[in-house]
């Protein structure tokens, strides 16, 4: 259980109340990580898990929510690929088991998916890359959206969260706005979240909690990396489109550089179609992150990883991750002044009485004494009152 300020409070009411959860952080879904024992951790701590699905299978899917369900109490949602082959059968399997929340990634959704979802009782989030998707997705009927930056790991877009947040925030009100991509800390939290988002998703914070099963070799390059080591996959040719994914540089880099060098020979020698070629490139990275993450490949396995690995220590139990995020940003909001403030409208919180004030007794016919003709009139100057008391 975390607990917080009324002034941190106010400001992530919106996204708790969404959730269903303590606070308004969600856990991104990312694969191979977040399972059964991260996503029950975070939501049974107080925020909120995704489960990924990846390429599961229907039945695959089924088991993890069970599994889940079996180690928390707690809502948690579920991330689906719309690109995925069974993405139909897996969005039944998520409302037959009454998850509550349905991410929808990888691709712009269909209208009637969405429609499924919110007939069958569960929320559905979108990713908007932009101010007008974000408003196409509304009008289609999500519950909520998530805005991404390029600052995340895993498969990114081209621009930065900070720009996204700006372009999105002021325009998009309707619906809770939840921001992602490079966040390490509280104060960024705070940050967000004044600027209007209802929460924030972080994914690379809490891959070396405790409860995540990454393997040790994984969480040691985190934590002994910077920010400037998760960079993105380079595209050497434009007739072959790479999808950008941000990682730990290592090994596997190199060699997907000197790979497409080597296909894009081959096929201007006449030895590939274009197909053959693009087909290649693309299976480079074909059970990399697995490689990576289960077995502890970082040499050549994909360690994909946000910008704020650098913000990355050690290893933590998620209640202790979440509570040095809490209290970032109730550092930052004291730093504001919005401890005064918000704690003045819930009743000046903590102040003391003089003692015996209670007992004081006005002066017999006090509330009878009328104001003098014309003081409404009276303007009061700017700043009658001290910022601070």
């Amino acid at each position: 259980m975390v607990t917080v300020s009324p002034s941190l409070q106010h400001l992530w009411q919106r996204g708790c109340d969404f959730l269903g959860a303590d606070t308004a952080i969600m856990g991104g879904a990312m694969s191979w990580i977040s399972e059964r024992q991260l996503v029950s951790a975070l939501s049974g701590n107080g925020a909120f898990g995704t489960l990924a699905c990846g390429s599961m299978t229907p039945d695959q899917l089924r088991i993890e929510i069970r599994a889940t369900k079996a180690l928390t109490s707690k809502n948690f949602g579920v991330n689906i690929i719309t690109m995925h082959p069974e993405a139909d059968a897996l969005i039944d399997v998520c409302l037959k088991e009454k998850v509550s929340h349905i991410v929808l990634a990888g691709g712009f959704p269909a209208a009637p998916d969405i429609a499924r979802i919110k007939e069958g009782g569960a929320k559905v989030l979108c990713f908007a890359p932009t101010s007008a998707l974000g408003k196409k997705l509304v009008r289609m009927g999500v519950d909520a959206l998530i805005i991404e930056g390029a600052e995340a790991g895993g498969h990114i877009g081209s621009v930065s969260t900070s720009v996204l947040a700006q372009e999105i925030l002021p325009e998009i009100r309707d619906v809770p706005v939840f921001v992602a991509g490079g966040i390490g800390r509280g104060e960024a939290i705070v940050s967000y979240m004044e600027a209007g988002a209802a929460g924030v998703q972080l994914g690379t914070r809490f891959v070396c909690a405790n409860e995540s099963i990454a393997h040790k070799n994984f969480k040691n390059a985190f934590i002994h990396a910077s920010a400037r080591d998760a960079v993105p996959t380079v595209q050497i040719d434009g007739r072959f489109p790479v999808i950008p994914v941000r990682a730990l540089a290592n090994e596997g880099s190199k060699k997907f550089m000197a790979k497409q060098r080597e296909v894009i020979a081959r096929f201007e020698c006449g030895g590939l179609t274009r197909e053959e070629a693009q087909l290649e490139i693309e299976h480079f990275w074909a059970g990399a992150l697995r490689r990576a993450v289960i077995d502890g490949d970082i040499k050549t396995g994909s360690v994909m990883a946000g910008q704020s690995v650098g913000m990355v220590k050690k290893e933590q139990p998620v209640a202790e991750i979440l509570a040095d995020l809490v209290a970032q940003a109730e550092k930052a909001l004291e730093n504001r002044g919005y401890k005064w403030m918000r704690d003045a409208e819930f009743g000046i919180r903590g102040m003391k009485m003089p003692k015996g004030i209670s007992d004081l007794k006005m002066p017999k016919g006090f509330m009878d004494i009328k104001m003098p003709k014309g003081i409404k009139d009276i303007k009061m100057p700017k700043k009658l009152f001290p910022s601070k008391p």
